[in-house]
Formats: structure tokens, C-alpha cells, sequence
């Protein structure tokens, strides 16, 4: 095991799997000669060359489309955006080509393709760079939505995304993308619709994913003081869901608490509580609580950030909540 930053699990398994297949490229704002805005990149154009590692002008919908035209026509694009939020404006081109195509072609065709980049909150960045998008094209059927919250997973994930024949959504953060973590020298992959129980524990369980989790494992530290053991659930894929892990988790607990860094309405959590609710009530001993960032656009102030998002006192909160502690 290596420990290696977040980006650079991010820049070996694009291309340890670009090394295998001619086929996969990487395309997007500011990939090559700048190294990736996030250095996620670093080097791939010197190996690689200005065929397979393209710099694009500042027109997601133009270069979306032409990854989606060129999966048509076997390749296994990556499609960098600088920021889940500019995807916006290439949106029509992943829901209604990407996500729809193997469907309205009658299976003629496969969308091999990753849209990948940071979603959420990345500090004072206002309100039209700070949204969470997994709900949103979760929402869209024939697309898989993957959210990893270390490198190991993320390197893992993001080759199985690359070698899936479908249109994989892969959501990074701005602030994860130097977190450090013990990473496989050798090959590996990650199964796609797989969740993870990343601490085991039995009197209540929070299921997360992404860069907010963190907030879960410091809330568990904290709860631990207490003889308070938490079971901690990393979804890793939002869709598919691995809702079994979960459902066998809260048989144990009984008690469920949802940590999700996205508005309250309509979200993973929601989805999650509808299941649980469906198919796990009568092992439940207190209603589920989810956490969610306020329900306005995020605000640019410090001060105002630091309410609007969750954070690990709230989990400590939801979790006595639901144990019935005061």
C-alpha cells in the first residue's frame, strides 16, 4: 500500500486503464496543458499526447456532445467538468442523449462515458458554484451516480466507471482532492453498487457519503465518549443503491440517522428513508432523522457557510435524538 493524495488516485486510474485501451481519452477545460484545475491530470499529456488528453474551449454542452458522439462510435470518454455546477449547461446532453440512447436505439447502441468532477460546497464560492447534483441525475434513468469520499475508493471506482458500458456520473470535491489515503500498488477495482461499512458499531446507524462523512466519523468519535457506538454506512454509489447494507444494518441498530450535504428536499436521504421506511419499519425504535444543509442557496459569508452547511455537532445531536437522550 501507497498513500497518495486524492487527485493523484484519481490521475492513476485514469491512466493505468487509458495504458490498456486506445479507446479512452480525457477531455474537458483546463485537462492538459494546465495539468487539470485541480491537478487531477498531472502529466497524463505528456504520456498521453493532445489526442487522447484535450483541452476544450468553454462550452460544456459542445464537449459533453461530442463525448457522447464519439461513445456512439466506440470510444470510452472522460468528460471532466471543472465543476458539477457547469454541467448545467451541458445537461441536455447527459440526460437526454447519454442516459437515453441505449433505450432509444433499442440497444443498438452503448454510452460508455464518465462525467467526472467536483460536486457540493467548496468553501465562500456563492451560490452558483457550491450546489450537490447526486440527486439530480440520480433522478435519471440509465444513468450510474458514484460519490467516493477517499482515494482507495475513488481509484477503485473510477476504473469500474471507466470500463462500464454505461454513463457513469462520477462526483469528486474540491476539498477532498488533497486529502492523502493508503492506496493498492497493485491492480484492483471496486464493484459499482456497493456500499461500505467503514466503522462497525450497534446502537445506531448514519449512513453518508462523499466529503461530508467525515463530519460522521468525528460525530462517532465523539459519541463513543458516551458509549455511544455507531455503525457508519459510505454508500460510495447513490445509484445503484446498495439499500441491503443498510436495511441489515439498522436490523441491528434499530435506529437510523441519514448525513447528506445537499437542501432537504427531494434528496439521497429522502430515497433512503422511503426504503427503510418500506421494507425495515418494524425493526426501527425512533424515527429516522436525516441532516441536510439549510434550504436556501448557499450564502458566500464564513459565517453564514458554516451554519448553512452540516457538521459533526449535528450528527452528535440526531443521533441522541433518536436514541432519546436529552
Amino acid at each position: 500500500m501507497k498513500t497518495i493524495q486524492f487527485r493523484e488516485a484519481i490521475q492513476q486510474a485514469m491512466s493505468e486503464e487509458m495504458r490498456k485501451d486506445d479507446s479512452i481519452y480525457l477531455m474537458g477545460e483546463e485537462v492538459a496543458e494546465y495539468n487539470g484545475a485541480y491537478k487531477a491530470s498531472k502529466g497524463m499529456l505528456d504520456e498521453f499526447g493532445p489526442d487522447r488528453v484535450i483541452d476544450t474551449p468553454i462550452s460544456e454542452l459542445g464537449f459533453a456532445g461530442i463525448g457522447v458522439g464519439s461513445a456512439m462510435n466506440g470510444n470510452r470518454p472522460i468528460i471532466e467538468f471543472m465543476t458539477f455546477n457547469f454541467s448545467l449547461v451541458g445537461i441536455d446532453q447527459i440526460i437526454n442523449n447519454a442516459a437515453k440512447m441505449r433505450q432509444m436505439s433499442g440497444g443498438q447502441f452503448n454510452i460508455p462515458i464518465v462525467f467526472r468532477g467536483p460536486t457540493a460546497s467548496a468553501g465562500q464560492l456563492g451560490a452558483t458554484h457550491s450546489q450537490a447534483f447526486e440527486s439530480w441525475f440520480a433522478n435519471c434513468p440509465g444513468l450510474k451516480v458514484i460519490v467516493p469520499s477517499n482515494p482507495y475508493d475513488a481509484k477503485g471506482l473510477l476504473k469500474s466507471a471507466i470500463r462500464d458500458d454505461d454513463p457513469v456520473i462520477f462526483m469528486e470535491s474540491e476539498q477532498m482532492y488533497g486529502d492523502k489515503g493508503e492506496v493498492p500498488e497493485d491492480e484492483y477495482t471496486i464493484e459499482i453498487g456497493k456500499a461500505d461499512i467503514k466503522r462497525e458499531g450497534s446502537d445506531v446507524t448514519v449512513v453518508s457519503f462523499g466529503k461530508i462523512i467525515k463530519e460522521a466519523y468525528k460525530a462517532a468519535d465523539e459519541l463513543e465518549k458516551d458509549d455511544i457506538s455507531c455503525e457508519v454506512i459510505d454508500l460510495r454509489t447513490i445509484r445503484p443503491m446498495d439499500h441491503e447494507t443498510i436495511i441489515e444494518s439498522v436490523k441491528k441498530t434499530n435506529r437510523l440517522v441519514i448525513l447528506e450535504e445537499s437542501w432537504p428536499f427531494g434528496n439521497i436521504a429522502t430515497e433512503i428513508t422511503y426504503q427503510i421506511q418500506e421494507k425495515a419499519f418494524d425493526y426501527l425504535d425512533a424515527p429516522i432523522v436525516k441532516i441536510n444543509t439549510a434550504d436556501t442557496p448557499a450564502p458566500y459569508s464564513p459565517v453564514l457557510l458554516k451554519e448553512w452547511l452540516p457538521n459533526s455537532d449535528d450528527v452528535v445531536k440526531a443521533v441522541k435524538k433518536v436514541m432519546y437522550i436529552d
